[in-house]
């Protein structure tokens, strides 16, 4: 008796309603371990370039040149993951936690095959592709050395992101949150130690910094496994959920793959983006990434608060409430445009003394902060480019936001990048304000998308 009483308490930790009560409340409690767990990825990240940028401005932009190929294989995992979010949460929404583990199982399988052939090709090809860029050959070789250490644990990294995801489509967000925490806190303490060599650790320079993300990435793959399957968070997959099931597998693949086209083709896009800045020096090319990582840092309120909408959105939907589903959106955009504006006001005041942070280099700190200041004028609109998204997205209805973003880049940063840098004089600062304006056409569409509602009625 007393201990079916314990497990009936153990359960209803994970088991809170996030479709009735106060619906700001319900969004900031399902999106602070969110936020959270953004803000400790991106901190980590910041951590690896501060020890990385002490080795010199070639393997900062080796490392930056390599991390926009990896986010380019990144992306076809977020792009899944908003298939395998949208079924969950709907699932759980409706009280159909069966389906739910089913599809949590079947997230879990498609991950570990998947990292496993990006492992293999990954290794195979980033050398000559890194090359394609035309950067200095040492700028190339960093690059290298640092891709290479990340793929060889790509696996790990996908049983990893898959479970968080579908622990959190579940509602529950603080269990993804304590993982965040440890992995970060290991990678954290190991970088430095593998990255210049100190104590009995032999200098890997940037090889370290990969090696201390995937070392924390492995044990965090190890751990939601077994949070996920001892039954210790809302979803208790079983062995027989992880048998091949073609059916689950094309719906999560349905959802999933505008949603896979739309984050490839902005990774595509980053890509061109520094084939345009190159031309213009390592310098050049250190400040876009140094800028690129301070952006994140910005950005983590935007993608901590646009996913607990995109889960509320779902389970509302999934419970009959679209109502609730748009008022938490709104609520969500109106507190991250707030924080955008003040984070705004601040880099335009202190850039220079926030690039200082990562770099001693004049030149880096003078270029890096007028990227910085540039860059504020799309941060004005970027909380509704980043809450209504993920809102779309967490309905399932992906086709439209696959629509607006092809277009956003392809139609109008791209060209603009072009066009602003080579034929209006504006040189590289032409690229930075061409990623503005794309900012600007993306949250007007998204916004306008979301207004007309279409998505409440998604089937999925």
């Amino acid at each position: 008796m007393t201990e079916t009483k314990t497990l009936r308490q153990k359960e209803v930790a994970f088991v809170r309603d996030w479709t009735s009560g106060s619906i700001i409340r319900n969004l900031l409690l399902l999106s602070w371990p969110m936020v959270l767990m953004e803000s400790m990825w991106v901190v980590s990240q910041i951590v690896d370039l501060v020890w990385v940028g002490r080795l010199g401005s070639q393997s900062m932009a080796g490392v930056g040149l390599a991390n926009f190929v990896l986010m380019l294989l990144m992306s076809v995992d977020m792009g899944l993951t908003v298939g395998v979010r949208a079924m969950i949460a709907r699932h759980v929404g409706a009280g159909d936690i069966k389906s739910a583990n089913h599809i949590a199982g079947q997230a879990i399988l498609f991950g570990a095959t998947w990292g496993a052939l990006v492992t293999v090709s990954g290794l195979l090809l980033i050398e000559p592709v890194l090359r394609l860029f035309g950067v200095d050959a040492a700028v190339a070789a960093e690059g290298t050395a640092y891709a290479r250490v990340m793929l060889a644990g790509w696996a790990g990294l996908q049983v990893l992101v898959y479970g968080l995801y579908a622990i959190q489509a579940s509602g529950d967000t603080v269990t993804p949150m304590i993982v965040e925490a440890g992995m970060r806190t290991l990678h954290i303490a190991l970088c430095p130690f593998l990255v210049m060599g100190y104590w009995v650790f032999p200098r890997l320079g940037v090889s370290g910094a990969a090696l201390s993300n995937v070392a924390a990435q492995v044990l965090g793959a190890i751990a939601v496994s077994w949070i996920l399957f001892s039954g210790r968070s809302r979803l208790r997959p079983t062995a027989r959920d992880l048998r091949f099931a073609p059916r689950v597998m094309w719906r999560l693949l349905k959802v999933g793959i505008p949603a896979l086209v739309t984050n490839v083709q902005v990774a595509l896009g980053g890509i061109l983006l520094m084939g345009f800045i190159v031309p213009f020096g390592t310098f050049a090319v250190a400040s876009h990434t140094l800028a690129s990582r301070i952006e994140m840092f910005l950005l983590v309120p935007g993608m901590g608060l646009g996913a607990g909408a995109g889960v509320l959105v779902g389970q509302n939907l999934g419970a009959g409430r679209p109502e609730r589903a748009r008022t938490g959106a709104w609520l969500a955009a109106g507190i991250v445009e707030a924080f955008m504006v003040a984070s705004s006001a601040v880099i335009l005041i202190w850039a220079e003394s926030v690039v200082g942070l990562f770099s001693g280099d004049p030149e880096l700190i003078a270029l890096g902060s007028t990227f910085l200041r540039i860059a504020t004028a799309g941060y004005l609109v970027m909380a509704f480019a980043f809450v209504m998204q993920n809102s779309i997205a967490g309905a399932g209805d992906t086709v439209p936001n696959m629509i607006i973003s092809v277009a956003g880049i392809w139609g109008v940063q791209l060209p603009l990048a072009f066009l602003l840098s080579r034929v209006g004089g504006l040189g590289i600062y032409g690229v930075r304000w061409a990623i503005v304006a794309s900012a600007v056409a993306l949250a007007f569409a998204y916004t306008t998308y979301f207004c007309l509602g279409r998505w409440k009625t998604k089937r999925i």
